[in-house]
């Protein structure tokens, strides 16, 4: 797809969303996962409006959110017909379609998808779990016993990252993709874990390209 075509998918993709009610994002500022939500909504240049949740007080749980979503997590998007969607890389995913961040390629597209699972699967479980017990929910007696093997798979999978990304410049194929967006939205924080990232040379740079790129924003924004 052109550079132009791109920009007019996402023209599109932004006029389906604003025609009816105003997007709604369920969110939470330290969570990984809606951060996802908020950095592809920046990317496309989308306007949505905030509803904070706390991830640890049972705010979630509601009968009234889990209206919204009956998983009861963020993010869940309000879309403008009104419905709802959850899990932060079907979000992803949703934006992304027909815009330039959603690989043209098939090969390049199971690539994308090859990452995220990873993501959820291998990755999210290990390195965003310790960090939130680390910097979040603090440790507690239920918690630490677990924390050694959660840090040990936790470098496992950046390892897996590391052997791709010191070779590449983005996860799947030449471009920024969702994928990466997957990816960076709990390893750019995992330092808040305890992990050392600093023999990770080709993840370090990696992070340094998605930063730069147009309409990112940090997870404090």
């Amino acid at each position: 797809m052109s550079q132009a075509a791109q920009q007019t998918a996402a023209q599109q993709t932004a006029g389906q969303q604003t025609a009816g009610q105003p997007l709604v994002l369920y969110d939470s500022a330290i969570s990984g996962n809606a951060y996802k939500a908020r950095l592809i909504l920046s990317h496309l240049g989308l306007p949505f409006r905030r509803v904070e949740f706390n991830v640890d007080d049972g705010s979630t749980r509601t009968a009234e959110f889990l209206q919204r979503n009956p998983n009861g997590r963020v993010p869940t998007v309000q879309l403008a017909d009104g419905s709802h969607l959850w899990e932060s890389d079907a979000i992803l995913y949703y934006f992304a379609e027909g815009t330039k961040y959603w690989p043209n390629d098939k090969r390049l597209r199971a690539q994308a998808l090859q990452w995220m699972f990873f993501e959820q699967y291998s990755h999210e479980p290990y390195v965003a779990v310790v960090r939130h017990w680390v910097a979040h929910l603090g440790k507690t007696l239920q918690n630490e016993p677990q924390l050694p093997a959660k840090i040990e798979r936790g470098y496992q999978a950046l390892g897996v990252m590391e052997s791709h990304l010191k070779d590449h410049d983005f996860l799947a194929g030449p471009a920024y993709s969702i994928a990466d967006m997957a990816l960076y939205a709990y390893t750019h924080v995992a330092h808040e874990g305890g992990f050392d990232l600093g023999r990770y040379l080709g993840i370090r740079a990696w992070l340094a390209r998605v930063a730069a790129q147009p309409g990112h924003i940090r997870i404090t924004d």
